[in-house]
């Protein structure tokens, strides 16, 4: 009984409270047709943006900011807030390979297909006014 209690007081090594923790700041935005979510210095892979070329700053509609435990998804408000985002690269994805095969026909169709990305860096998410 004496060992479980010595093992119980190890595992409390005073670490952080849940309290303490630090309150991340994350987005759900809207980027081709797809929806991501961001928070301040990730990169993230998106559908091409062929307008922006590498350094640019481009920003993207935002669906929902949670800053702490205040969520904002009120359509009026996030008109006015969108997510800022710095170009880091256009690349192409992996290969996707296209098979089409018809049994006893002799017909075999061969395709294959890459698609273009954009990395882009989230560089600010701006919080609702309260």
């Amino acid at each position: 009984m004496r060992e479980a209690a010595r093992f119980l007081r190890r595992l409390d090594c005073g670490g952080p409270v849940p309290s303490e923790r630090e309150i991340r700041v994350y987005a759900i935005v809207r980027s081709g047709g797809r929806q991501h979510k961001v928070a301040v210095d990730d990169i993230v892979e998106v559908d091409k943006i062929s307008t922006a070329k590498v350094g640019d700053t481009v920003e993207l509609s935002t669906l929902l900011v949670v800053d702490g435990d205040a969520v904002t998804s009120d359509p009026w408000v996030l008109a006015g807030i969108k997510v800022t985002a710095e170009v880091v690269d256009h690349h192409k994805g992996a290969k996707i390979d296209i098979l089409r095969y018809k049994n006893k026909t002799g017909y075999r169709r061969r395709q294959g297909h890459r698609q273009q990305y954009t990395a882009i860096k989230i560089t600010g998410i701006p919080t609702a006014a309260k």
